[in-house]
């Protein structure tokens, strides 16, 4: 509280009147000569000691070397010659300036106490000098030790902004990464969902006069896309609460949540591509309980994003071919498509690649795990997408 109350300026602003108020005070035992005037003269320059400190130390000198031929020498109003040291040791930019107000102070003492000055004796004034030399030398060590817990003071408030800034920025990195998953989380969902979806009606609307039976299944295979693509928002919102939240069941919901997607499910997205007219083949390798929670959940994505990409740009009738190969320390999974039967010339390359997040959220994804992601056209016809996902220590893995 008290170091608060000395923050505010305008206790600095009265403490330098109360100074300057007692060297005036000190001059009015003084009515000799210009006494009074040199007197005032260095209360009026002491208001001005903390914004000009070494420039304050300047004049209140030249005051002092003034009363040799104006007035008194030594007067007890000289105290602010001490006043001036003292402001330049704890408030000036440069040590050197604190060296050359002690060596003026030192100087004054032995000019005013070594018999300099008219009715002087040198031989009985050394104890004098030696005794105000000394205390004048304390005032300016107890300045120095002012000045040095200063500085510290700074020092660490200046840290304590670093790491303040520092806090911030984490958390609007933390914030920026956070809604890049997001994206990367929606765009996957909503996107194959909707391609889908899309394909689905488009048919069923073709078939609903001459083939209602046929519709029926796209409307089905429409309202089933559509229940589980809403669980997935449902589930992502979810675990975004969870992230937030303070308390470790809501936390632990999140992670269940989470663990409801899992390469159980690429059966049923190569299901729903086949329904909207893909020739899908999925072909799995090895065993699969090596796998982790997030990187079933990449895998998954992976081949939902491939999936869709394939039924936007080679359309209904192409033939996709899905390989997962789970190795002991890696797993391996291809997504091959023949482009509908076109030719990779007749297609711009990156006519998959622009106007969406596909291809870098998939690749977020895998490098986020530590893996390797390759996408581009085939030699000839169609698309390829290729990634490498390492398993992780068997002390951490997780059973199928």
């Amino acid at each position: 509280m008290l170091r608060r109350l000395l923050a505010l300026p305008w206790i600095h602003t009265v403490y330098d009147v109360a100074l300057a108020v007692l060297v005036v005070y000190l001059t009015s035992s003084y009515d000799q000569g210009f006494d009074p005037v040199i007197g005032w003269a260095m209360a009026l320059v002491l208001l001005f000691r903390r914004h000009r400190p070494m420039m304050v130390m300047w004049l209140v000198t030249v005051l002092a070397l003034l009363q040799y031929p104006l007035a008194t020498v030594p007067t007890t109003y000289d105290a602010a010659l001490l006043i001036a040291m003292v402001s330049v040791v704890t408030h000036a930019r440069s040590m050197r300036d604190a060296y050359t107000a002690g060596g003026i102070v030192l100087l004054g003492v032995v000019m005013a106490f070594g018999g300099f000055f008219p009715g002087g004796d040198s031989g009985e004034s050394l104890g004098d000098i030696v005794a105000i030399g000394g205390v004048c030398a304390a005032v300016w060590l107890t300045a120095m030790v002012l000045r040095t817990r200063r500085l510290y003071v700074a020092s660490l408030e200046a840290r304590a902004a670093t790491a303040e800034r520092e806090r911030e920025h984490l958390v609007r990195l933390a914030a920026a990464e956070e809604r890049a998953e997001i994206a990367r989380e929606l765009h996957d969902v909503v996107a194959h969902s909707l391609a889908v979806m899309i394909l689905q009606a488009d048919g069923a609307g073709y078939a609903l006069k001459s083939d209602p039976d046929k519709a029926g299944s796209a409307l089905k295979a429409i309202a089933d896309t559509g229940r589980d693509a809403l669980e997935d928002m449902h589930r992502i919102v979810r675990v975004l609460r969870g992230g937030r939240a303070s308390g470790q069941g809501e936390a632990a919901d999140a992670d269940a949540d989470r663990r409801r997607v899992s390469l159980e499910d690429l059966e049923t997205v190569a299901e729903r591509a086949r329904a909207a007219g893909l020739r899908v083949a999925l072909e799995i390798e090895g065993e699969r309980g090596g796998l982790s929670t997030a990187d079933e959940l990449t895998v998954l994505r992976i081949v939902q994003e491939s999936l869709t990409n394939v039924l936007r740009h080679a359309g209904p009738g192409a033939e996709v071919t899905i390989t997962l190969r789970c190795g002991k320390d890696v797993v391996l999974l291809r997504v091959v498509d023949d482009g509908g039967g076109r030719l990779a010339g007749t297609q711009p390359a990156v006519e998959r690649v622009s106007g969406g997040n596909g291809l870098v959220g998939m690749r977020e994804r895998v490098e986020v795990s530590g893996g390797s992601f390759t996408a581009g056209p085939r030699l000839g016809a169609g698309w390829q997408v290729d990634a490498e996902l390492p398993l992780k220590e068997p002390s951490v893995r997780t059973t199928g």
